[in-house]
């Protein structure tokens, strides 16, 4: 069969390449606008600023909408677009070549002077979408503004910087003259190479909004990934404002980036917001998990951390009502024994090694970090998780932890394992083993878990228990007198450990 009426989007088919500057997807970008008070599409003195503008999508989308709503107020259909375009909306490409793109699609001409252009009041190429190229500003091999390696991004002039014009200057007005924004919205690039080892970067999508704040907008809405909930490079700061910020009006989380970025690959999974500067009090909180869509209101600040599911919330305050002493207390850190993840035996040693692909020998006379461990019964867990970047597998279930093993005394391990219990016999190591296998606690440390790191603050809801005892989900479920409602829970989100 030939299809004669397909006519995608081609800004749908660019959403669609994998990049660590995202592209939004139309359908995406108006989910965000419909946030956003229906007035303001009537009202001709609003101004929106897509301080971030890759594809134009959402000035593009902004535009559609002000066209309906002015068409009473402005009937010439002209003079209305010259209105929209020249007074309304704004935005700040990311590179010269989103400069381009972001013109294209949102005054239908690359230049916005020229006479393809659909407003025919711009006297300049750019328009009201700016782009500037600017060099990072050094400083012990970092950039001031945002944290970028200067072996990695000091750059000839071939060659795109990266220095995102919103958060590398000091004032808005620099590009626009003491304009007031009463939207801000877009999509922020999400990470940049920091000179690390492999493929280390740090997080960038919370400078973009801290920058926007600072334009006292109305309203403020980004999409952005979710590893701020837990996690992240330099983030605690920005999560403490985050979860205490209480003009958060809702939150739309997506648990897998798939279902809204098929083409990206961003652990665990991404949301939207809507921030408005008039509203103070509880945030509403959408969960989307595949085809299933929970919905809550509650304050974000009730724990350190911000919990996804509201039947999550009331277990951890279940957890919380009888137990005073977690798990992350007596997790290791990273390297436990100071070996790294390519350390391996050596030809000689008293002590055995465990590393990924084998045990080997190793002399005890080497070790000087973990030394209260070695002469103790271990648990160990690997470092990463078993679920690909903190994300449910295809059944929207998880299974945490990959590995979960017993090291003998004299036995220790490299950075690729982390320890989550030390003891004096080996049936208390047996009784802790058993107890890491229980749903209840994957499921707890799950609520932790938004990339594919397992660390000790994995373990924070995760509560010690008498390891002299044994446990299993019942007994464990008995004594926190959870619902079956939530039991029922913990079974729809966790795989059972053979």
């Amino acid at each position: 069969m030939i299809l004669t009426n397909y006519n995608p989007d081609v800004l749908s088919c660019i959403a669609n390449l994998s990049n660590d500057e995202v592209f939004t997807p139309p359908h995406l970008a108006n989910q965000m606008l419909d946030l956003l008070p229906k007035e303001l599409w009537s009202n001709k003195n609003a101004t929106f600023l897509d301080p971030v503008s890759k594809s134009g999508v959402f000035l593009r989308e902004i535009a559609k909408r002000l066209m309906v709503g002015l068409e009473t107020q402005i009937p010439d259909r002209q003079e209305r677009i010259n209105h929209i375009f020249k007074k309304q909306l704004f935005g700040i490409a990311i590179t010269e070549l989103t400069s381009l793109l972001s013109r294209r699609s949102v005054y239908c001409s690359k230049t916005a002077n020229s006479v393809y252009s659909v407003c025919t009041n711009f006297e300049t190429e750019q328009g009201n979408i700016l782009y500037e190229r600017l060099q990072h500003t050094w400083q012990n091999g970092k950039c001031t503004y945002c944290g970028a390696s200067q072996e990695v991004y000091d750059r000839e002039d071939a060659l795109e910087t990266y220095a995102y014009n919103f958060i590398h200057i000091d004032s808005i007005d620099k590009l626009f003259k003491k304009m007031k924004f009463d939207v801000v919205v877009g999509n922020p690039p999400y990470q940049l190479s920091d000179g690390g080892h492999g493929r280390s970067a740090k997080p960038l999508y919370h400078l973009f909004i801290q920058q926007a704040k600072k334009l006292n907008p109305r309203y403020l809405s980004m999409i952005i990934p979710d590893r701020w909930f837990a996690g992240g490079k330099g983030l605690d700061d920005f999560r403490s404002e985050m979860l205490n910020d209480t003009h958060f009006k809702k939150i739309v989380d997506y648990t897998s980036a798939a279902d809204v970025f098929p083409g990206a690959d961003v652990p665990g999974g991404i949301c939207f917001f809507l921030w408005d500067s008039t509203y103070k009090g509880k945030t509403e909180i959408e969960i989307r998990n595949g085809a299933h869509i929970e919905k809550s209101e509650r304050y974000l600040n009730e724990f350190n951390t911000f919990i996804r599911n509201s039947t999550a919330v009331d277990v951890i305050r279940k957890v919380n009502l009888k137990t005073k002493d977690f798990m992350n207390t007596q997790v290791s850190s990273r390297k436990p024994f100071g070996l790294a993840t390519n350390a391996r035996p050596k030809s000689k040693g008293d002590l055995r090694l465990k590393y990924y692909g084998g045990y080997g020998p190793y002399p005890k006379k080497e070790i000087t970090t973990g030394v209260e461990y070695i002469n103790k019964w271990k648990v160990v867990t690997s470092k990463t998780s078993y679920d690909h970047a903190g994300q449910p597998d295809k059944d929207g279930k998880r299974k945490v932890f990959s590995t979960l093993e017993i090291l003998k005394p004299d036995e220790i391990c490299t950075e690729s394992y982390i320890i989550t219990g030390s003891f004096n016999t080996e049936s208390e190591c047996l009784n802790l083993l058993s107890y890491l296998k229980t749903k209840f606690v994957r499921f707890l440390v799950s609520q932790l878990s938004f990339s594919q790191d397992i660390t000790k603050d994995r373990f924070s809801f995760v509560p010690i228990q008498n390891f002299e005892e044994s446990w299993n989900d019942e007994k464990l479920y008995n004594f926190y007198e959870l619902s079956n409602n939530e039991i029922d829970f913990i079974n729809s989100m966790i795989r059972p450990i053979e």
